[in-house]
């Protein structure tokens, strides 16, 4: 480790100044305790003696530990901040304290810079946002038991999107060490068996040399794809005993190798090129094929390359919405249909209903014949607990490797067997993908003018009205767009790799608003304009998170999507009545929000961020919007309200 430099105030020296100021305080008399007759009648709890508090905010009496200047702790900060971490998002918790200290005063609090965060889901949904704008993870830190049982929801989420999250974890192993009931109901033997179903790597470390490997060999796994979450313990008798002179001469940071991306077989990327100059009618179906704002290029050649509409999944920034190819393509009229990271690709290709019975049943929606084609990193990466992979799908050529890795090799193949009859093959599918575009977009813009002026307003006009005023800004959507019927990106024209980054993953609920704030943290530093179209009933799981936004002076549009309900539940309740033909105006029970309706611009007001609403007059949004973004460009986070329409 490098030699620190010694401040004014030693830890022995800080730590018994503390303590003697927490004692000189409360020595002194409450101030305005008589000052009123009603103060006087109050019954008052009275403080605590001084003894006590010296004993509460004072270190245990174990000199040969608190005294020392180099802790394992420090030895940690220094490997991870080999491996540019910019961010640590957390809520503190007694288990990494000697971690939280050192990164405090021995890291300086800069790479990694701490974010308080008010519950660990936040800390994760943070960090989840946050890599899919910056391509790298932030560090999250978790309290043991129950820090990673609080996280767990958010980690799952992060698996289920392959998207890397690098979590370290507070545990107290050793059972003498162990100070009081909490401190073992907060302590476990086998530390990240709660989230090893949904994790792609985590180890428990019982030295500092081994910290050092596996903390690097955490990253290089995390950002290897497919990426995923690892979780990392630091035993506290590890960050808070002192490094001893020998192995101060024996530790080392790592150094970090990240592994190259694997790339598909290129006997199989030949077959797949011949299969694709070949067909007559080609459908590219992309997932989470862009890893990086290369990928967005490659797919945009290979799909001019064949002239092959692209109908996107909507789980990355893969290609441009204004883009002739763009969503054009019916799966129903391809016959071959060529799909880059589509998790559970079977309802890409299926569709199931239950034809008015109880039971379910699937059809294919390709026609007879279509040849299939899958590249995907997923089929590297599948867990038998949780099954996020979807039925089995049968198809002609699966090419186990990372779509935009392979995509290079694969548009050169392409090229290669592209004769001047083919040429005009698909030189006449690009007229057709033109026209076709054409006519998506006029039918777009005339269903997007239904209930124009309705109350409450439509989502339609919502996204429209937030368009209008952002077009001309580096913009960012960090938000997910089902549930406004996909209408930004019908009426928005998304072209750049940071521009849309997809929902959920495993589509647990509360991560909206966390995600949001962490990827406009990753914009922040570029300058770009981040905006948020926030489900009301996603932001009441964790709205703590709009302090930290405030606090953190992170600049985000949140523009609310209030129709006061569980919208999608609403309606899965309202299927299950109308096919026991039962009472369908019933259904709001238990899933809407309403009575009280919740004044989002009053909560966002009391987290102290500028907010307004609740908007009801669609003539009022745009107005609302000119300013706060004027607040969001200053540098600070906003949130206008809108009551709005289901969907």
């Amino acid at each position: 480790m490098a030699t620190r430099k010694k401040g004014s105030v030693n830890r022995r020296g800080f730590l018994k100044g503390a303590a003697a100021g927490a004692a000189a305080l409360v020595a002194k008399p409450a101030a305005g305790v008589a000052q009123t007759a009603q103060a006087q009648a109050r019954q008052v709890t009275p403080l605590p003696a001084a003894a006590l508090v010296a004993a509460e905010t004072s270190p245990p009496p174990r000199a040969d530990v608190y005294t020392t200047d180099r802790p394992g702790a420090d030895y940690m900060v220094d490997v991870i901040k080999s491996l540019g971490i910019e961010y640590i998002a957390a809520n503190p918790g007694s288990t990494f304290r000697a971690l939280h200290e050192s990164f405090i005063n021995y890291g300086g609090n800069k790479a990694p810079e701490l974010l308080t965060c008010c519950h660990e889901e936040s800390s994760v949904g943070m960090a989840h946002g946050y890599a899919k704008i910056e391509g790298k993870p932030i560090m999250i830190m978790a309290h043991g038991t129950v820090g990673l049982q609080h996280a767990s929801m958010a980690i799952y989420n992060a698996y289920a999107d392959r998207v890397p999250i690098y979590i370290v974890l507070g545990n107290v192993a050793d059972g003498p060490w162990r100070r009081s009931d909490v401190e073992w109901t907060h302590a476990v033997q086998d530390p990240a068996l709660i989230v090893r179903d949904y994790t792609k790597w985590d180890d428990n470390p019982i030295s500092l040399t081994q910290f050092g490997e596996s903390a690097v060999r955490a990253y290089k796994i995390a950002m290897t794809p497919p990426m995923g979450p690892v979780v990392l313990t630091a035993d506290a008798v590890l960050q808070e005993e002192p490094v001893s002179p020998d192995d101060r001469r024996r530790l080392r940071v790592p150094k970090l190798g990240l592994a190259s991306p694997p790339a598909g077989d290129a006997a199989a990327i030949a077959e797949a090129a011949k299969m694709l100059v070949a067909s007559d009618s080609p459908l590219i179906v992309p997932g989470r094929s862009a890893r990086t704002p290369k990928g967005l290029d490659l797919l945009v050649e290979l799909a001019e390359l064949l002239q092959a509409p692209v109908s996107d999944r909507r789980m990355r920034m893969n290609f441009p919405t204004r883009h002739p190819l763009y969503d054009t393509g019916n799966i129903a009229n391809a016959d071959l249909v060529l799909a880059l990271e589509v998790p559970d690709f079977y309802h890409v290709t299926h569709a199931q209903t239950a034809l008015n019975r109880m039971g379910m049943e699937s059809r294919p929606l390709t026609k007879a014949g279509a040849k299939i084609i899958t590249i995907s990193s997923l089929d590297l990466l599948t867990k038998s607990n949780y099954q996020d992979m979807g039925r089995y799908n049968e198809v002609d050529l699966a090419i186990a490797a990372d779509a935009e890795a392979t995509l290079p090799s694969l548009i050169e193949a392409c090229k290669r067997l592209i004769t001047p009859e083919r040429k005009r093959v698909i030189d006449q599918r690009a007229a057709r993908a033109v026209e076709a575009s054409k006519r998506l977009q006029e039918r777009t813009l005339q269903e997007a003018a239904w209930g124009w002026d309705a109350t409450p307003v439509t989502t339609a006009r919502m996204s429209a009205e937030i368009w209008n005023q952002i077009k001309n800004e580096d913009w960012s959507l960090v938000s997910e767009v089902v549930f406004q019927s996909w209408w930004p990106t019908r009426l928005w024209d998304f072209k750049k790799h940071y521009q849309f980054i997809g929902g959920h993953g495993a589509y647990g609920i509360g991560y909206g608003a966390p995600a949001a704030v962490g990827a406009a943290l990753a914009n922040k530093k570029y300058g770009r304009f981040t905006v948020n179209i926030q489900s009301d009933g996603d932001l009441n799981y964790a709205p703590g998170v709009l302090w930290t936004a405030t606090h953190h002076r992170i600049p985000l549009l949140t523009i609310m999507h209030n129709n006061r309900s569980y919208h999608q539940e609403r309606m899965f309740v309202a299927d299950m009545a109308a096919r026991a033909q039962r009472d369908v105006s019933r259904v709001g029970i238990g899933n809407d929000i309403t009575d009280p309706n919740i004044d989002y611009a009053t909560m966002a007001k009391a987290y102290g961020m500028f907010s307004i609403g609740p908007i009801e007059n669609p003539a009022d949004l745009g107005p609302a919007l000119k300013r706060a973004i004027e607040v969001v460009k200053r540098g600070e986070p906003a949130l206008i309200d809108v009551v709005s329409q289901p969907r």
